[in-house]
């Protein structure tokens, strides 16, 4: 990986990680660990579905993460799935 791909991934990291600072602390414990574990395995596709769904509101996100079965796009429940395992 080049020095500047290397560097535009840790910037990504770092803006991901403060968007998973939450007000639930159930969900800002899970969003952390999955950050700090599972950023450099996500794929590009992976990344902008776990943006999208950073952008939910707290308690909708918890509950998402609660549900066997969401109802969430593909690479939504990919990444649901990976939070779960945590």
């Amino acid at each position: 990986m080049s020095v500047n791909m290397e560097a535009t991934k840790e910037a990504e990291q770092r803006r991901l990680a403060w968007r998973c600072r939450r007000g639930l602390l159930e969900l800002d414990i899970v969003l952390q660990r999955f950050i700090a574990r599972h950023f450099y395995d996500l794929t590009a596709q992976e990344l902008v579905a776990f943006d999208g769904l950073l952008a939910m509101p707290d308690n909708d996100f918890w509950h998402l993460l609660q549900q066997k079965n969401s109802g969430a796009n593909t690479m939504q429940q990919s990444v649901i799935d990976k939070l779960n395992a945590i």
